[in-house]
């Protein structure tokens, strides 16, 4: 499939992963299916077959038993900077005895009515289990796959991902992308002919999966041009009186030189991963960016979905940049989805004129025609 193909299927359908499913515990059900029907098909006796089965199933509980009580020993150390000085909640934080105690209990109890040697031939195998275990704690062999942390993760939200969408959703996007919506709206009344479809009047947020955020979009592609400011938005936050938000407003050039206009700007937050990914403290390679990035997205387009705040007043970019040098990517990227929305907007009013992009403005031309005053005047048909 071709790089033009996917973009006009979705742009992010491919770069995005979705949430997991349940198809890893539904495999161990069928593996557990196979396994059962292995041993009926090999013809083994019942009671042989159920003392192995439970003699595992021990070890693995002493496996876990012994895992808790490693980790309580560092744990006890710290009893009243990270439990409350209660050493029962330090206890069922390392091991879960709500879910392993009554296991223990059940197979110990089995494995002694099962097996048929004496007391010193299950000391001993109960000896050996623990002792391999411990190696296996010894030789890191018992951490859990990177699949396993990375779903441990996004399950309990606690990623860095989902932090930075958190903060950004709060702290900005909750607050200014209504009041860019109404500076458009202002701005369209002044200037009709540049503005014509509403469903552009939104903030555009760049979303790039590699984290490289510029200051200048002009200098990444010739065909932005900065046009204006929209009007700013002055709120009081955080102990600042009156901080200033300001957004620009851009013109976007296509293959048939016409111009399409849109407000736009970075996530800020991908600033944060990519500087953690140079930075040794953290420790966070280029890999774990691209995919703190990808559930930054996941994460954030989650929020504002159920979000009444921002209903209408964003349109979120999300892109990946292909190895090869193009000069032109990110004006390609905005304008599919200024297109996108142009569609929109004339499936919702069917039967009218669709909007057409503005042809005759350059950011020298734009500026002339900007009246002095606070009235909205007419622009002039003549080019100056």
């Amino acid at each position: 499939m071709s790089q033009e193909s996917r973009r006009q299927s979705r742009p992010t359908a491919l770069l995005i992963p979705t949430a997991r499913g349940g198809r890893a515990r539904r495999a161990m059900y069928l593996l557990l299916a196979l396994s059962t029907a292995a041993l009926y098909l090999a013809g083994e006796s019942l009671t042989p077959a159920a003392r192995s089965l439970v003699s595992h199933f021990v070890a693995l509980q002493i496996g876990v038993l012994l895992k808790g009580i490693c980790y309580l020993a560092e744990e006890i150390f710290h009893l009243q900077s990270r439990h409350h000085g209660s050493f029962w909640r330090a206890l069922s934080a390392c091991v879960p005895l709500h879910r392993h105690l009554p296991s223990l209990l059940v197979s110990g109890s089995a494995y002694v009515a099962l097996f048929d040697g004496d007391r010193w031939q299950l000391g001993l195998h109960l000896i050996l289990a623990s002792l391999g275990h411990l190696l296996t704690f010894v030789l890191g062999l018992n951490k859990p796959s990177a699949v396993e942390m990375s779903e441990m993760f996004e399950k309990s939200k606690q990623n860095v991902a989902h932090g930075l969408a958190w903060s950004y959703y709060v702290g900005y996007l909750k607050i200014v992308p209504p009041g860019v919506k109404k500076s458009m709206e202002e701005f369209s009344r002044a200037n009709p002919n540049v503005l014509t479809c509403r469903e552009t009047w939104k903030l555009h947020i760049l979303i790039p999966l590699s984290c490289d955020v510029y200051d200048d979009l002009e200098k990444v592609d010739s065909n932005i041009q900065y046009l204006t400011d929209l009007a700013e938005t002055t709120l009081s936050r955080a102990g600042t009186k009156k901080r200033v938000y300001k957004h620009s407003l851009y013109a976007i050039r296509d293959e048939d030189n016409k111009l399409w206009h849109c407000a736009v700007e970075y996530a800020t937050p991908l600033q944060s991963l990519h500087a953690m990914s140079q930075d040794d403290c953290a420790a966070f390679s280029r890999e774990d960016r691209v995919e703190q990035a990808k559930l930054f997205y996941r994460t954030l387009e989650e929020i504002l979905r159920g979000s009444r705040e921002c209903v209408g007043t964003y349109r979120l970019v999300a892109y990946e940049e292909s190895g090869e040098a193009e000069t032109h990517f990110l004006s390609r990227e905005l304008l599919w989805h200024l297109r996108q929305q142009h569609c929109e907007e004339y499936t919702v009013h069917e039967g009218t004129r669709p909007c057409s992009p503005s042809t005759t403005f350059t950011s020298t031309e734009l500026n002339l025609q900007i009246s002095a005053s606070d009235l909205p005047q007419p622009l002039r048909s003549d080019g100056f």
